[in-house]
């Protein structure tokens, strides 16, 4: 299946220069650009690609505004965005997951992280750039309040919480946890409706918040 995928970004330099990398890959297609914003939430409502990569500073909406349009809170049929950006300050990062961001990644990460950014937020994964993960997960944690009417977690959907808090797809998962793939979309699925949260990353958060990963850094 091809994934389809559009580009937010008002330096037209920046955009070629994605549409390139996904490209070369034979099962990414890039559907459209957006050099602004507000082009940008019109295009993905229109065209529903299977993935969004926004960046932050753009002119009429900015990158967490378009996130929040597209998969915020209360959206019926969120996209899936990944946020790309030059800078690495937290308010972004933050604002960027806490708006429905699947994925956060630097600019300089390089071709294979964009591609398995892309791949893993289609899949239903999340990535985060390496250099900010670990600081992103303790702050939410430390932001993060009690989930309401939270449900108790099995002995083996904690065991996949872990897993999810060290950055594991869910194919790791499986394979560290010797159990199908099916097996774990099935609990992940279980345990945000559980917790009440919407996303992996949330998941992860959670887990520090609540001291699952002490001494598992």
């Amino acid at each position: 299946m091809t994934i389809r995928v559009l580009i937010a970004d008002d330096q037209e330099l920046i955009r070629s220069g994605l549409r390139v990398i996904l490209e070369d890959q034979p099962d990414i297609t890039v559907i459209a650009e957006a050099a602004d914003g507000l082009t940008a939430i019109d295009m993905a409502r229109r065209l529903r690609p299977d993935v969004c990569l926004v960046d932050v500073r753009m002119p009429g909406a900015d990158g967490l505004e378009v996130t929040r349009a597209l998969a915020g809170p209360g959206v019926a049929e969120p996209l899936r965005v990944v946020v790309v950006t030059t800078f690495d300050i937290d308010e972004y990062v933050f604002g960027a997951i806490r708006g429905g961001a699947v994925g956060f990644l630097l600019k300089d990460a390089g071709a294979v992280l964009l591609v398995e950014a892309v791949r893993a937020a289609h899949a239903g994964d999340a990535l985060i750039s390496p250099s900010v993960t670990v600081r992103l997960l303790h702050r939410m944690a430390v932001s993060a309040g009690p989930v309401k009417g939270a449900k108790p977690l099995t002995d083996r959907e904690t065991d996949v919480v872990r897993s999810i808090a060290r950055g594991r797809t869910n194919l790791e998962v499986a394979a560290e946890l010797f159990i199908s793939l099916s097996t774990v979309k099935s609990h992940v699925s279980g345990i945000q409706s559980k917790l009440g949260l919407r996303n992996r990353v949330e998941i992860a958060a959670w887990a520090w918040e609540r001291g699952l990963m002490n001494g598992q850094e």
